[in-house]
């Protein structure tokens, strides 16, 4: 017996790798046949595009000098920040 272990103790192992697919499934699984990557991904940039539209100017200088910072990601398909 290893004179680490205690001969009270039940070793525990999990397959992390093994939960993280497994729960990524379900979540797949969850979300239906119906759901559309697509049209939520063009429904997130709708919405961002929205969320920044009618901007005063005081309000697109300080948006624009948070997108230069990498506070806010710049505006586009893709956009990520810069950090």
């Amino acid at each position: 017996m290893d004179q680490d272990r205690s001969p009270d103790l039940t070793p525990f192992e999990i397959d992390l790798t093994f939960e993280e697919a497994r729960r990524r499934a379900e979540v797949v699984a969850a979300l239906g046949p119906d759901w559309d990557p697509v049209a939520a991904l063009e429904g997130e940039e709708a919405a961002y595009a929205l969320l920044y539209s009618g901007l005063d100017a005081e309000q697109q200088r300080t948006y624009d000098m948070l997108v230069a910072a990498g506070v806010l990601p710049e505006g586009g398909p893709g956009r990520a920040p810069s950090h």
